[in-house]
């Protein structure tokens, strides 16, 4: 048995009735830098017991960061206090527990990893800054990796654990004038973390030249690997969470089973794919499982937790394994490993080859929602954005907002690339729980730039 499957079994004693415990050991390194220089270290290593009690239909939930006996029992004294408080609401939506199901590990740990050497941090940042340089530049960004053992175990049978790791890190190349350039990777090991070739990536970026101006209006676009997951990770929260499509506000309500994207688009949760961040369970203790979301461009399905389930009519055993917290997340489920299928174009330059005139877009920033069932979007381009002109990549651009709708981008898009990346964000600013959106970049039309962004 484990450290964190027995202080999961140990805390559960404290539950009564019908409970869960949820055990997470995160220890994690961080680096940041600035200027070619390094800016903040973070070594991380906390041990975090969830508690969730549940009591005819409602849940309460305490937390606690000790392993002591006496806390673990005023823990699971608050946990009942508050499913008991809430009772008194009257009848309650939470399904119950599940039973345990058989889980299929992954290949989502990496020993080097999880080792967590600083000095490999450390000479990733000066390999870096050295790569930086050689382009008269300063480099910026984060290098991180982390372990999370978790263990969940609970008065319905569940005893189950899973280990992962996970390792990101982002360079932007900048000169004195502030034009700059955007590279980022992740990995379930930090052994792929190439912070030079990041640089030199990134530094490619920049160009001395004058930035043209471009009117508002539609546009052809490329979008590379990293401003395509970042439209992928707000669809998923859009258009796949099943709480939301439940209670009709998601973005394929009265859609499944309709085309919502031209055919080449095939999007799936896949937390086995290779290249993806992966995880046995979800926060129920519900088994992962591949399922497709969009097949063909026809909407197939959303994803459940057990409460998003039962509110759509169905079976609790219905649940997806998308739970993304004990009990469910009060804001619904969600796909953590979004797959998207490549298509035929070799690289970025071949779609790039088929626009006469067009916009190229590293990343996006800054992007919030202005319609949830329309998934639409808006923010800016950054780092990294050009004309396209005649089939090549020309002048450079200032950063541009941009107003669009995910699913018509995905509806106009007529060609992907054959490699796929692993987009992150990579920014922890607390418990560590790292996702990714594995994706090719893409060619679209249409694409509505609404002004120069301020």
């Amino acid at each position: 048995m484990t450290a964190v499957l027995d202080i999961a079994d140990r805390a559960l004693r404290h539950l009564g009735r019908e409970g869960q415990v949820t055990v997470i050991h995160e220890r994690s390194l961080t680096a940041r830098f600035s200027r070619s220089a390094p800016t903040q270290a973070t070594d991380v290593d906390d041990t975090t017991i969830h508690l969730l009690s549940v009591e005819e239909g409602h849940t309460g939930a305490a937390t606690v960061n000790s392993v002591d006996e006496t806390e673990l029992s005023e823990a699971g004294a608050r946990a009942r206090e508050a499913a008991r408080a809430a009772r008194l609401a009257g009848p309650g939506d939470y399904p119950g527990l599940p039973e345990p199901a058989g889980m299929r590990q992954h290949t989502g740990y990496d020993p080097t990893t999880a080792a967590l050497d600083p000095v490999q941090a450390g000479t990733a940042l000066e390999a870096t800054f050295a790569a930086a340089a050689e382009h008269g530049l300063e480099a910026f960004g984060i290098w991180s990796a982390g372990e999370v053992r978790t263990a969940i175990a609970s008065t319905h049978g569940v005893r189950t654990e899973d280990a992962l790791t996970d390792a990101y890190m982002r360079v932007i190349c900048r000169d004195g004038e502030g034009r700059a350039g955007f590279a980022s990777d992740a990995s379930v090991t930090s052994r792929k973390l190439d912070g030079p070739a990041l640089a030199h990536r990134a530094a490619a970026k920049v160009t001395s030249e004058p930035p043209a101006t471009l009117p508002p209006g539609e546009y052809t676009v490329v979008l590379e690997p990293e401003a395509v997951g970042t439209l992928l990770e707000f669809l998923g929260g859009l258009a796949f969470n099943g709480l939301a499509h439940a209670e009709g506000r998601g973005a394929l309500v009265g859609r499944i089973g309709q085309p919502v994207a031209t055919p080449q688009v095939n999007l799936a949760d896949s937390p086995r794919n290779p290249c993806t961040l992966p995880r046995s369970f979800d926060c129920e203790g519900v088994p992962k499982a591949p399922i497709p979301l969009i097949q063909d461009g026809i909407a197939f399905r959303v994803t459940h937790d057990r409460r998003s389930a039962a509110r759509a009519g169905e079976d609790p055993s219905a649940s997806t394994g998308h739970a993304l917290a004990p009990g469910g997340s009060p804001g619904g489920p969600r796909p953590t490993n979004l797959v998207l299928a490549g298509g035929g174009a070799e690289d970025e330059q071949e779609l790039v080859a088929g626009v006469e005139r067009g916009l190229y877009v590293t990343r996006l920033w800054y992007v919030n929602s202005v319609h949830d069932q329309r998934t639409l979007l808006t923010g800016v381009t950054r780092e990294g954005t050009f004309l396209i002109e005649n089939g090549e990549i020309t002048r450079p651009l200032g950063d541009l907002r941009f107003t669009d709708s995910v699913l018509r981008l995905l509806a106009h898009t007529d060609e992907l690339t054959r490699h796929q990346h692993l987009v992150c964000a990579g920014d922890f600013y607390g418990r560590r729980f790292a996702t990714g959106v594995v994706c090719p970049a893409l060619r679209a039309h249409g694409f509505r730039i609404t002004g120069a962004a301020a």
